[in-house]
């Protein structure tokens, strides 16, 4: 009897988006989602902060490899996803997906763990912004300025985009994203004419079986970390941090109800994104190393991490004042990046706002002029405010910018964040088959819509392992932390939270449980 109350509540008619209290129709074209969805990846924070690691701990000078495989593997996961985007326009991205695909309860349990994943996503890009901003003031002008402060002031400036309207956002985000590809393309085709470095262009970093592949001891160069012989590495910890790289890319749904032709629009920006992405990845990631050579690419990456980029953008663009761009690039990306996921937080809580009673005049409501989802972004940054507070208050040494903002804030929420978007992936995988061949709402291609969505769950669960088996390391420094011990738990927690709620919903209020993941924008089917 359960089973045919919630077959019936999945086959009514979907909500519509009341055009009174919505998000602006038609505010950004497919270059303004790109570059939304393109700044949360943060391609220059990505590379300079991922492609150490990834060479130093994992898989070494294939670190290259590593991003061309997980290329691979998320472009199976975006087939899928783009399919479901072509008949579904919600704010509420992968909620809508999934209350869509495997009914209202998992929708409302992945929803609210998205949710999660990019409220702490906001927080974590605070707190390395702040880290990059006070090196950055102390290396222009010998000043250090308290991170706190720093922190609060990027926090009010993007609570101030967040609340007006999207298209100065994207604006924005567009300047800083096309300023950070240039540099970093700038660097990498230096360094292709001029044939690469000291051993070539290693073509060898780019085989895919390398990839697997972990670093032996001292890089089988006789590599030193400090005073000792850099450890062995494991190719695990590579192919995360390449994974970890894209984080972000598939918020370009997000922006469906506000893009001109969100049918057309969103797969086509999220395929480019993709794609787009894993190649310039692999691209400047092999430049740099090749640029470097392998011994010194190993030497800089576990020694120096910022000199593998920097020292090598000062022998081939021209003098120390490029270091000067870039570290005022790796300042303005993070920023980006932090403003792109606060947009994305501020619409998740709209979109599950807007189904409930109690909350449609508070976080599913607009702003009158703006059509922005203006108190969900104000909750946003009071919620970030308190988060970076307490990181500062609760940490040991927190007022200390590289312990309390980068080694804290930033790799504890990032990596909380992390688990839980890459499960939201999986389960998002599971419902694209499930919409199309299990529901049959509209007729799917086997390949598109079953086989590459298929291998694309197998691939997050792959992920998800390397995440879990590898999760001290990605804590870093701050593995011992209260924090980190929880953050399964909080992940676990925000789930089941969903799938209570949810339940609760079924029993005591249908009406509410009916709309749960439904509401879709009505003129997007006309537009498409």
């Amino acid at each position: 009897m359960a089973n045919l109350k919630i077959e019936q509540f999945e086959n009514a008619p979907v909500p519509r988006a009341e055009s009174s209290n919505r998000l602006k129709v038609g505010a950004v074209g497919l270059f303004g989602v790109l570059f939304m969805a393109l700044a949360n990846a943060a391609p220059i924070t990505a590379m300079t902060g991922n492609v150490p690691i990834a060479t130093a701990y994992g898989n070494g000078v294939s670190a290259p490899a590593g991003f061309l495989v997980a290329t691979v593997v998320l472009t199976l996961f975006t087939v899928g996803y783009a399919a479901m985007a072509r008949h579904i326009t919600s704010a509420g991205a992968f909620y809508g997906f999934v209350s869509h695909g495997l009914g209202q309860v998992w929708g409302m349990a992945t929803g609210l763990l998205a949710t999660m994943a990019y409220i702490v996503f906001e927080g974590s890009l605070i707190g390395i912004f702040s880290y990059f901003t006070n090196t950055a003031l102390k290396t222009w002008f010998s000043v250090d300025v308290n991170w706190l402060l720093i922190a609060v002031v990027g926090i009010l400036l993007v609570g101030a985009f967040g609340y007006f309207d999207i298209s100065i956002a994207a604006a924005l985000l567009g300047f800083f994203l096309v300023c950070e590809v240039v540099l970093l393309a700038a660097l990498a085709f230096s360094v292709l004419f001029k044939g690469g470095g000291p051993d070539g262009l290693m073509a060898a970093s780019l085989n895919p079986v390398n990839a697997f592949k972990g670093l032996p001891e001292g890089g089988g160069l006789g590599v030193k970390l400090g005073a000792d012989a850099l450890p062995a590495g494991s190719a695990a910890i590579g192919l995360f941090f390449a994974f970890w790289s894209w984080v972000g890319y598939e918020t370009t749904a997000v922006y469906g109800e506000e893009s001109r032709n969100p049918r057309k629009i969103v797969p086509q920006a999220t395929l480019i994104a993709v794609v787009g992405l894993g190649l310039f990845y692999t691209f400047v990631s092999w430049m740099v190393i090749a640029g470097n050579g392998a011994k010194a690419s190993l030497d800089q990456a576990a020694n120096n991490s910022i000199g593998m980029f920097t020292d090598l953008a000062e022998a081939n663009l021209g003098g120390s004042w490029i270091t000067y761009v870039y570290l005022f690039l790796v300042v303005s990306g993070s920023f980006a990046c932090a403003l792109a996921f606060h947009n994305a937080a501020a619409r998740y809580m709209y979109a599950i706002g807007r189904e409930v009673p109690g909350l449609r005049r508070s976080l599913g409501a607009t702003h009158g002029k703006h059509h922005s989802p203006h108190i969900s972004s104000i909750v946003q940054s009071v919620i970030t405010l308190v988060l970076t507070v307490g990181f500062y208050i609760l940490t040991p040494n927190g007022s200390d910018a590289n312990q309390g903002g980068y080694i804290y804030e930033y790799g504890l929420l990032a990596v909380l964040g992390t688990m839980a978007i890459l499960i939201v992936m999986m389960i998002c995988s599971v419902a694209v088959i499930w919409y199309f061949h299990v529901k049959k709402v509209h007729q799917g291609n086997l390949l598109t819509t079953a086989i590459i969505p298929g291998l694309g769950g197998v691939g997050m669960l792959f992920v998800v392992y390397l995440l879990f088996s590898n999760l001290s390391f990605a804590g870093g420094a701050a593995a011992g932390s209260l924090f980190f011990k929880a953050m399964p738990w909080i992940a676990l927690a925000t789930f089941v939270l969903g799938l209570v709620a949810a339940l609760w919903l079924r029993s005591n209020r249908p009406e509410t449980f009916d709309a749960i993941g439904r509401t879709v924008l009505e003129e997007s089917a006309e537009r498409g």
